[in-house]
C-alpha cells in the first residue's frame, strides 16, 4: 500500500511538471529569439535604467544592503551552464568585494530557457525569502546532476528539492502554482521586450548593461576602472 502511494505521488509530480512544459510551449517561451527615498549620492540613471530598477511581475529579493548605492541585476536561467559557472567561479568574488562590503546590492531575476528552468525557479521562490539565495546557489552547484533532458532530470530536481526541505506535497503544490508560473514567464517577457535581454547570464549595474561577465566588468562599472574588451555572453 505504501509503495503504491509513493508511486502515485511520483506520477503526480511528473504530471505537474509535464503540464508546466506543455503550457510553456504553448505560450512560446522556448522560442523568443533568445540566446541562452533616493540617495543623492547614488549613480544618476536615465528613465529606462530607472525603470529597470523597479520590481516587475515578481518581487525582487535583495542580497546585501538594500540601501547600497550600486545595484547589480542578473537575468539568468537555472539550466544555463554559463550561469552556473558564474555562480561558482565569479560570484564569490563579486559578493566578497561589493555585496559583503555594502558597496552594492544584488538582485537575481528569472530568465528561464526551458521548462525545467521554470520549475527550478519556482522551487527557489517557494523556498521563501530567507532561503531563496541558498536555494539558487544549491541548484547551480548541483546543476550537472539534475539539468538533463527528460523525466530523469525532473526526478533528480525533485531529489534536490527534498534535500532542501520540500516534502512530496509541498513540491507538487509549488510546481502547480499557476500564478507563480505566470509571473516568472512575465519577468522573462518584460526583460526581453523592454530591456533587450537575449542571452544568459545578462548583467546590469545601475541600469547599464555589462559587456562582459568577469570580475573586471564589475570593477569597471562600479569603480570606474578601464572597461575590458567586450565579450559575448554565450547562449545558455
Amino acid at each position: 500500500m505504501e509503495a503504491s502511494a509513493k508511486s502515485g505521488n511520483n506520477k503526480t509530480g511528473l504530471i505537474v511538471i509535464a503540464a508546466l512544459v506543455a503550457i510553456l510551449a504553448a505560450v512560446g517561451l522556448y522560442f523568443v529569439n533568445t540566446k541562452s527615498a533616493a540617495d543623492p549620492n547614488a549613480p544618476k540613471m536615465d528613465p529606462q535604467s530607472a525603470a529597470l530598477m523597479e520590481a516587475g511581475p515578481l518581487e525582487d529579493i535583495v542580497l546585501g544592503d538594500p540601501k547600497a548605492d550600486n545595484v547589480i541585476i542578473e537575468y539568468a536561467s537555472m539550466t544555463c551552464p554559463h550561469c552556473a559557472h558564474f555562480y561558482t567561479e565569479v560570484f564569490p568574488e563579486v559578493k566578497k568585494k561589493y555585496i559583503d562590503t555594502g558597496k552594492a546590492r544584488f538582485i537575481f531575476r528569472e530568465f528561464p530557457l526551458d521548462g525545467l528552468a521554470v520549475a527550478a525557479s519556482m522551487l527557489a521562490r517557494c523556498s521563501g525569502k530567507d532561503r531563496f539565495y541558498p536555494m539558487v546557489d544549491g541548484l547551480f552547484e548541483t546543476q550537472e546532476t539534475w539539468a538533463v533532458p527528460g523525466a530523469d532530470g525532473k526526478e533528480k530536481l525533485k531529489l534536490i528539492a527534498k534535500q532542501a526541505g520540500f516534502s512530496e506535497e509541498s513540491f507538487d503544490k509549488c510546481l502547480g502554482d499557476k500564478e507563480l508560473f505566470d509571473k516568472i514567464v512575465a519577468v522573462r517577457k518584460k526583460a526581453h521586450e523592454e530591456y533587450g535581454v537575449d542571452a544568459t547570464p545578462s548583467f546590469f549595474v545601475n541600469g547599464k548593461r555589462l559587456s562582459g561577465i568577469g570580475i573586471e566588468s564589475f570593477d569597471a562599472a562600479i569603480e570606474g576602472k578601464p572597461e575590458p574588451e567586450p565579450e559575448q555572453a554565450p547562449n545558455g
